[in-house]
């Protein structure tokens, strides 16, 4: 058996399956399929090859469906999306060819804290003797396995049957206590094996102190209650871990103000009478950033303190005023605790007798749409058209913007209710969003998916259309043509020809991949006109081509240019 494991900080919340799957007379493939269902797992994201075929065979004989997509990295986004909105999603594809695809893919779900389950065949262990050279094989037996060490925050392979099932629950553990990627690898003569001992599956036991927790929770209570201008930095680990309302409680119960991070828009509705909107720093509006750094204490609720979300290290967050908990640390101040999981902390903090904030939430907070007033024949541009979609937003809508000013100006869109934002605003790799909308679809098949994709992205990974209109499935895909990589263009002076791309005919690939329907987009009238028929019609996919100024931008996007330019 290789069997590895990647030491986390700390162990965070220890979400576990409803029920324990019986292991008596299952197959080691069998009992895998059966515990990636007691984790709420009912689809599976790939492409077949000829080293995991059996096990894709079981896969399609079981209750699992099985989504086929065009390229393996474009089957990780899809898992990726599928796993932030359902909790946990999964891929599969073969031995190296498809599995060194995957790591972008499953990189960025790290680095995301997205709970990705990959599972991949190889070659079986009966076919390694002697050390042939096997096609897909890269250096020796083990690459892949060693690559993924380090992307993953568990690997195995199941080489060994008397320790499969307990390295299977081990593995599936850790992707739902860790909200991290794992790995798991089943040589394809190990598919059909039958174990000789029956192990029960075993409840891991939570990595907690109570009297560390009483602790630290007694003081995060007596600095909220004394502090004169409190705030609630809200992160997506919220969201991750599913405390959205265990957030809305807290707030409402202390009325307390709360700002969110890039990265966790959305946490919280953007109607809340208590929502500030995004804070970044001062790539940020300038309102919102002055009443976080104003505050003389801000409780930071599973935020990632990366350089966007901290508006490239502008932020100015004083330590000695944080309360700073996330699924791997606590620190109060200048006091670090151990073993605090997240959501123990805020539950336990909701308990207390928290005196009530009187600090008002300002007039600017107000998130009413405003009234659209469409100038017909002028050339739309992306803050336009950002206004225009927040006429149409409810909270049975999905939004999933790629990288760049997707991303940016997309960050002006107001979530209600429970409205999904997903984005790789961490990670930021280009082609997230078009296969992402695939296991939006499949995850959330009742709900509403609008896609707004950069020019660059889109030629990345948006064929991925392909496998939505083999599927059924209608997203709304917006193109913004800026012809090229218009982030770069801000981010480093000049006319450099090496943010262009090639312009494609974007409306027209519908009739290519034969499904859906475009639109070519250069005027106001016209982006509404295209978004009235497409938000009305949810029997096909709509691709909507908005030709934009190459010159065009989000207040955001210029901001950004500005602080990273010196660096780039």
């Amino acid at each position: 058996m290789n069997a590895r494991t990647t030491s986390p900080n700390r162990t965070g919340i220890q979400p576990s399956p409803a029920s324990a799957t019986s292991s008596a007379g299952l197959s080691i493939g069998a009992y895998l399929i059966n515990r990636l269902q007691d984790y709420g797992i009912d689809d599976v994201f790939g492409i077949p090859g000829d080293y995991v075929l059996s096990f894709y065979s079981m896969l399609e004989s079981s209750p699992l469906n099985v989504y086929g997509c065009t390229r393996e990295d474009c089957a990780g986004f899809a898992a990726d999306g599928y796993a932030r909105l359902r909790g946990m999603g999964a891929v599969c594809v073969t031995y190296c060819v498809g599995g060194l695809s995957l790591c972008n893919s499953i990189a960025g779900a790290f680095a995301e804290k997205s709970p990705v389950v990959m599972l991949t065949g190889s070659p079986g262990m009966s076919e390694r003797l002697n050390s042939p050279l096997l096609h897909h094989m890269v250096r020796d037996f083990h690459t892949q396995i060693e690559v993924f060490e380090k992307l993953c925050i568990a690997v195995t392979e199941l080489s060994d049957p008397t320790v499969a099932f307990r390295e299977i629950d081990r593995v599936l553990d850790a992707c739902a206590r860790y909200k991290r990627p794992v790995y798991i690898d089943i040589p394809r003569d190990m598919v059909h094996v039958i174990p000789d001992a029956i192990y029960p599956y075993h409840l891991p036991h939570a990595n907690s102190e109570p009297q560390v927790v009483e602790e630290a929770v007694s003081e995060a209570a007596r600095l909220l209650s004394a502090a004169e201008r409190p705030v609630i930095l809200a992160g997506v680990e919220l969201h991750r871990f599913g405390l959205q309302d265990a957030l809305i409680e807290l707030a409402e119960q202390t009325n307390i103000p709360v700002a969110s991070t890039l990265l966790g828009k959305s946490v919280i509705r953007e109607t809340h009478p208590l929502c500030l909107g995004i804070y970044e720093g001062a790539l940020g509006k300038q309102e919102v950033t002055e009443f976080v750094e104003e505050s003389d204490l801000i409780l930071l609720l599973g935020t990632f303190m990366t350089d966007l979300n901290l508006g490239v290290f502008t932020a100015n967050l004083d330590p000695n005023k944080c309360i700073y908990a996330t699924s791997e640390q606590l620190r109060i101040r200048y006091h670090h605790y151990h073993n605090v999981p997240l959501d123990e902390f805020l539950i336990q903090l909701r308990k207390q007798p928290l005196t009530r904030s009187t600090r008002a939430v300002p007039d600017w907070a107000d998130k009413q749409v405003a009234p659209f007033n469409v100038v017909a024949e002028a050339q739309i541009s992306i803050m336009r058209l950002i206004d225009y979609l927040n006429t149409k937003l409810d909270d049975e809508t999905i939004v999933i913007a790629d990288i760049g000013d997707s991303l940016f100006a997309a960050t002006e869109l107001i979530s209600r209710g429970r409205t999904e934002f997903l984005s790789a605003a961490y990670y930021t790799s280009m082609g997230f969003s078009v296969p992402a909308s695939v296991g939006a679809h499949v995850a959330c098949p009742e709900k509403r998916v609008v896609v707004i994709c950069g020019d660059g992205a889109f030629q990345m990974t948006g064929m991925e259309l392909s496998t939505s209109i083999r599927n059924g499935f209608a997203p709304i895909v917006i193109v913004l043509d800026n012809q090229g990589y218009g982030t770069e263009r801000f981010l480093h002076e000049g006319v450099w020809k090496y943010n262009d791309i090639h312009g494609w005919e974007y409306s027209q690939l519908t009739s290519v991949l034969r499904g859906g329907r475009g639109y070519d987009i250069r005027t106001e009238s016209q982006f509404i006109e295209a978004i009235e028929q497409a938000w009305n019609d949810r029997s096909v996919l709509s691709l909507l081509h908005v030709r934009l100024s190459s010159s065009d931008s989000s207040e955001t996007l210029q901001r950004l240019g500005e602080r990273l330019k010196l660096r780039v």
